[in-house]
C-alpha cells in the first residue's frame, strides 16, 4: 500500500530534524574545540574551527527553514556526547570521523527525501553533503600534518591569532579551505 502524502512528508521532516540535531551537536562540539584550541594557543586552528562551527549553524538553520516550509516543528535538541578537553592531536581525527559519519547519514537522508517525493529537500542534502566533505578534507589534512610533522607543525601555529576578523561568514563562505 502506498504511503499518503502526509506520511511521506512526515518521513522527510523526520530526516530533516535528525540532520538538524546532528548539526546542533556539531556546532556545540566545534565551538568547544574552538575554545580549547584557543586556550592551547593554537589560534589559527581555533579560528578555522569557529568558522566551521558557523557553517554548521547555517546548515542547522537551512534544515529548520525546510522543516517549517513542510509544516513541521524544527528540533532544538542535539544528539551525541560532547568530547571535552581533547588534546590537539586527537581533535582532528575525531572530527574527520564525525564528518565522514555525517556524510554517510546525510546520503541516506537524501535517498529518503527522493524516495518520498521531495526533490527540494534532497537538493538541500546534496548541497550540505558537499560542504561537509570540505570540512572533512580540512580536518583530515590538519590531522595528517599533525601526525606527519608533529611538533614542527604545531610550533608553527602556536601563538597565531584566533581572530576570525570583523565578519563571521563561516569557513566555506570566507574561502577558508
Amino acid at each position: 500500500m502506498a504511503l499518503s502524502k502526509e506520511e511521506r512528508r512526515a518521513r522527510v521532516i523526520d530526516a530533516l530534524n535528525q540532520a538538524r540535531a546532528m548539526e546542533l551537536f556539531a556546532i556545540t562540539q566545534y565551538m568547544n574545540q574552538h575554545y580549547n584550541l584557543d586556550s592551547m594557543d593554537y589560534g589559527e586552528l581555533a579560528a578555522k574551527m569557529k568558522l566551521i562551527a558557523i557553517d554548521e549553524m547555517r546548515h542547522a538553520e537551512m534544515f529548520a527553514e525546510r522543516v517549517k516550509e513542510l509544516g513541521g516543528e524544527p528540533t532544538t535538541s542535539y544528539e551525541g556526547d560532547l568530547k571535552k578537553g581533547q588534546d590537539v592531536r586527537s581533535i582532528f581525527p575525531y572530527d574527520t570521523q564525525l564528518e565522514d559519519d555525517t556524510i554517510d547519514v546525510y546520503s541516506q537522508f537524501l535517498l529518503t527525501c527522493r524516495d518520498n517525493g521531495d526533490p527540494i529537500s534532497a537538493k538541500l542534502f546534496e548541497t550540505i553533503i558537499e560542504e561537509e566533505q570540505a570540512h572533512m578534507n580540512y580536518f583530515d589534512n590538519v590531522g595528517n600534518h599533525i601526525e606527519t610533522l608533529g611538533d614542527t607543525y604545531l610550533s608553527k601555529i602556536a601563538g597565531t591569532s584566533a581572530s576570525t576578523g570583523p565578519s563571521t561568514k563561516g569557513f566555506l563562505i570566507s574561502g577558508g579551505n
